[in-house]
């Protein structure tokens, strides 16, 4: 079902765990399928120095949140609220239209943490 990208990020996520000295954090959840999803950042200079991200759900949220934590890397808040949930897919090399929720929680992840920072 998963491809290999997919599995790799899920296996091996980046940037997992608890951020330190992080400037925002959120959380959000999908009640749907009940994935939770805690995203921290560490803004320096007016751009993402940092993510962090703690995620209970599928492998498809695991996979997503982890590949957001790197598109969010250097970039400026602006540039932050551009990431939609088709590009965090696509990083993925595409994402099973049954799971793409995942990608669409990575992004209200991000706008929830936005709010915090604005």
């Amino acid at each position: 079902m998963f491809n290999d990208a997919v599995l790799e990020h899920f296996r091996n996520p980046h940037n997992s765990g608890d951020l330190e000295g992080a400037t925002a954090t959120a959380e959000v959840t999908n009640p749907v399928c009940g994935d939770v999803l805690r995203l921290s950042v560490l803004i320096e200079s007016g751009k993402i120095a940092a993510s962090r991200f703690k995620a209970q759900g599928c492998v498809a949220a695991i996979a997503s949140s982890s590949v957001l934590t790197d598109m969010l890397a250097g970039k400026s808040l602006a540039d932050a609220r551009r990431i939609t949930p088709e590009q965090i897919s696509e990083a993925l090399g595409g994402l099973p239209s049954a799971t793409f929720h995942a990608a669409q929680l990575c992004c209200d992840a991000v706008s929830a943490l936005l709010r915090k920072l604005s």
